[in-house]
């Protein structure tokens, strides 16, 4: 695999630790070379990736800096001591349940803790506050996964391993662009194909870079996907295809089961209400029929639903019902994330469960209690993330902490989610940076060790355990989020339950939990990692809990240790002339507060865009590139217009990253509706009914600034990106643009005015390099922004300055398809011409685009093809 060149200076001793991005668990090698420099690989030992990185974690070192952290606790606007913020805490949280009951105060945690950080605070709030009201930001993607699970296993498992991937004969991706989410499974998948002929069908309503590369693409009507396995049981139950041993021995069925499938049986009528080509439905129902070891991946697609749960359990019930399950590449396959969505689900971080996969079932209630010494153990399940923030605008929660994520952007009806936090009492926020969208509705803000820093445990997608390890100490004074929660529990008079001193004997703690009294019904048992001292623990190698395939003797985690088949029926959905879904962009993370400082990675989208077929944008009268107004009945937001037919008609897409601190608009946090799976309570982001207009402005811009910048424009609208050596914003407005000339720093200015045309341009200089330029255009003609961005990190060529290229030929290496190696589009189109390159290895030999992390490669194949 070939990556990005690096210089080789001096580098200390390399430490191996796992990258904080999604649930793949990708091993890294950091090497650090300087005071906040390292140098980033993947680990060639680690099982998850064995060297391979994606675009992000290959970039990690861009994003180490100490540029906005927060290094010390603040109490309001103001500086404070650790003693005093930790001292506030704790006398508002106790006092809040001495007035007022412990269900009166909350947690909200995030999959970026590490497992130790998520087992204290589970610990704290269910074993001494005594409330369940503990829930994470892994309710919002794979929680749906977690109560089907719990329905059909009667444990939390993932009865798979990556493996997996190579031994099966079809790979069914559901509601996963996994090579865009997570690229190096995409990797597995297309080696397995190349090696062995693995078939992949991909079930996406929309035409995402995976689904142009399967054999088979299903564009199902958005929420259907309880229709389509039903659909597809019943085909298969036709074709003799049941393995009805395998129930007989290790399954009970539900009564009325298999009267429901037959009700979906009708493969035109299921075509129909799927909204599916009756002859590509019939392929997949072949495919399936064909090829008994199969694995189906699912991810935010299914799980993010109102009916998230039995779309999970539908899936489940085709593996259970025809015995693909508990062998090698055969499996359902929820993939997670975040890097420690799975620990939280270890340890008990989510509201509807207790602790180490145990629920509030009165013996699990009594064996934690006893374990922890618990004086007050909370004896029902507590708030799910929505409920848990109308609880805080309502008046119910008078004191509500959050670690390690940013719900004012993330949670749908992001707006209401913030006036709660504004009519909350008292607001504790726990993270890594100074200023967030959340942070700034904060009382105290405690500064929190980031990844590089941090020392723990996190479990991949796969039940793999593996360790981060620090390469630098904290800087400031921050400090280890298992640790700030320990020395509250302490300020609130629980010092025996939180004497901790090293991250070890939280681990070793939570380890001996998944042990105790374990009768052999909950598989997750880690037994073999009880009693590491120090030196052990941080010699520890991944290590996956459970069979590589847990189910593999037909034994489940049920009280007759038979797997349930669960009956699940497709719920009426209601028709809207538009529909929202939201999800990620390939080289953005979240509310991309570490991925944003990436200059790499944030160059190939630069702004938030709302993607709209074409049919749709007609009959709505928008254009290419125009900007939309995107409303729903929880509120509206702003974003750059993209046509393509990868959309299905009367659906649109947009990201979920952008936040106030990036942009005015692309807040589709603001947009999503709030309703959530009556089961699992994780809320459908991917069904919301919507309206387009566009949005007329006079002129449109860009700004390009040196250095770390901390300007956010007034006008219309404006999006803003990391860039190489500074920051670029898009804009736009109505009026006089010249006030813009206000956001451009001192230095020489080069100015060209042309009122005719509606154009101004200036280049602002000091000592030869540039300061700044902004270039405004009535007609919306801008020339391209990579040359002028180029001058941040050269000596300016002035003579090109107010042109915005080179003198003479104009070279545009148009927009990134390589973020690994900072490949445009026509780069690679004229490669193929001038060298006659015929396939994505070519091109990956010629100009390295697409070799390493791969995500990509959909893109130049593509590109080849036009």
């Amino acid at each position: 695999m070939r990556r990005p060149a690096r210089s080789s200076p001096e580098v200390t001793r390399p430490v191996c630790t796992t990258c904080p991005y999604c649930g793949v668990g990708c091993g890294v090698v950091a090497r650090v070379t300087g005071e906040r420099t390292v140098d980033i690989a993947g680990d060639r030992d680690h099982p998850a990736n064995r060297g391979r990185l994606c675009s992000k974690g290959t970039h990690l070192g861009e994003t180490v800096g100490l540029n906005g952290r927060l290094l010390h606790p603040m109490i309001g606007d103001r500086r404070a001591a650790w003693d005093e913020a930790l001292d506030l805490v704790a006398d508002r949280f106790a006092t809040a349940v001495a007035e007022h009951g412990p269900d009166s105060v909350g947690f909200y945690v995030s999959g970026q803790l590490l497992t130790e950080d998520y087992y204290v605070a589970n610990k704290l709030m269910k074993g001494f506050i005594g409330s369940a009201n503990i829930d994470t930001n892994s309710r919002l993607c794979m929680s749906s996964a977690v109560s089907a699970h719990l329905r059909a296993f009667g444990e939390d498992v993932v009865p798979a391993c990556y493996e997996d991937l190579e031994a099966a004969d079809l790979i069914v991706l559901v509601g996963s662009n996994t090579a865009w989410c997570h690229p190096v499974v995409w990797q597995r998948i297309e080696a397995a194909r190349s090696r062995s002929g693995v078939k992949l069908v991909v079930i996406d309503p929309r035409r995402t870079e995976t689904a142009e590369m399967a054999d088979l693409h299903l564009p199902l009507r958005a929420g259907t996907d309880v229709r389509l396995f039903n659909s597809l049981l019943a085909a298969l139950r036709a074709r003799g295809q049941v393995d009805e041993a395998y129930i007989a021995a290790h399954v009970l069925t539900a009564e009325g089961f298999w009267e429901g499938i037959a009700e979906d049986a009708d493969p035109g009528a299921a075509a129909a209400a799927c909204g599916l080509d009756p002859v590509v439905l019939d392929a997949f129902f072949d495919l399936a029929a064909r090829h008994p070891r199969t694995v189906t991946l699912f991810s935010q697609g299914v799980n993010q639903s109102t009916q998230g749960a039995d779309k999970a359990n539908a899936i489940i019930n085709f593996h259970l019902a025809t015995g693909r399950i508990g062998k090698p590449g055969a499996a359902p396959f929820s993939i997670t994330g975040q890097p420690n969505a799975m620990g939280g689900r270890e340890v008990g971080g989510l509201a509807s469960t207790l602790a180490a996969h145990m629920d509030f079932a009165e013996d699990h209630r009594d064996r934690v209690g006893r374990f922890w010494g618990a004086p007050a153990l909370a004896a029902v399940p507590g708030l799910k993330a929505v409920d848990l923030f109308r609880a805080a605008g309502d008046g119910r929660l008078k004191a509500l902490w959050i670690m390690a994520t940013n719900p004012a952007v993330s949670m749908p009806d992001a707006g209401a989610v913030r006036d709660a936090l504004a009519a909350c009492p008292f607001v504790v926020v726990s993270d890594v940076m100074a200023d967030t969208d959340t942070g700034r509705l904060a009382h105290v803000r405690f500064p929190a060790a980031a990844w590089g820093e941090k020392d723990g445990t996190v479990t991949n997608s796969e039940r793999m355990i593996s360790r981060q390890r620090p390469f630098f100490p904290p800087p400031g004074e921050a400090r280890p989020d298992w640790r700030t929660l320990a020395d509250v529990g302490r300020r609130m008079g629980h010092g025996s339950g939180f004497a901790w001193t090293t991250p070890a004997e939280v681990f070793d703690e939570h380890c001996r939990l998944t042990a105790f009294e374990n009768d052999g019904r909950r598989r997750l048992d880690l037994s073999p990692l009880i009693g590491l001292e120090a030196a052990a623990y941080d010699r520890m190698t991944p290590v996956r809990w459970g069979a590589d395939r847990v189910f593999a003797d037909g034994s489940f985690s049920t009280p007759d240790g038979r797997a349930r088949l669960v009956a699940v029926r497709q719920q009426p959905l209601v028709n809207h002339d538009l529909i929202l879904n939201t999800g990620r962009y390939r080289d953005q993370w979240h509310t991309m507060s570490r991925t944003g400082l990436s200059p790499r990675l944030s160059q190939h989208r630069r702004e938030p865009l709302v993607e709209l077929h074409p049919d749709d944008a007609a009959r709505f009268g928008l254009a290419d590139g125009d900007l939309a107004v995107v409303r729903t009945a929880q509120g509206e937001s702003v974003f750059r217009l993209a046509i393509t037919d990868a959309q299905r008609p009367g659906e649109a897409f947009a990201p979920i990253h952008w936040t106030d601190r990036t942009a005015s608009g692309g807040r589709t946090g603001r947009l999503a509706d709030p309703a959530a799976d009556p089961v699992s309570g994780q809320p459908g982001f991917k069904r919301t009914a919507m309206t387009v207009t566009r949005l007329h402005t006079d002129w449109r811009a860009f700004l390009i600034l040196r250095g770390e910048t901390g300007v956010q424009p007034d006008c219309v609208w404006w999006a803003a990106v990391t860039a190489p050596g500074g920051r670029l914003f898009e804009l736009a407005g109505n009026g006089d643009p010249h006030a813009l000339e206000a956001l451009l720093p001192d230095g020489e200015r080069m100015t060209a005015v042309d009122p005719a045309r509606g154009t101004l341009r200036i280049g602002v200089l000091k000592d030869g390099r540039l300061q700044g330029a902004l270039f405004v255009a009535r007609d919306g003609r801008l020339p391209a922004r990579d040359w002028l961005l180029a001058q941040l990190s050269e000596t300016v060529e002035t003579a090109g300055l107010l042109a915005g290229r080179a003198p003479g030929a104009a070279v545009d290496r148009g927009p990134v398809v390589c973020a690994c190696f900072d490949v445009g589009a026509r780069t690679i189109l004229t490669a193929i011409a001038e060298q006659g390159l015929t396939s994505v290895a070519e091109v990956g030999a010629a100009l390295s685009a697409g070799s390493n992390c791969g995500s990509c490669r959909p893109a130049i194949a593509r590109l080849l093809a036009a």
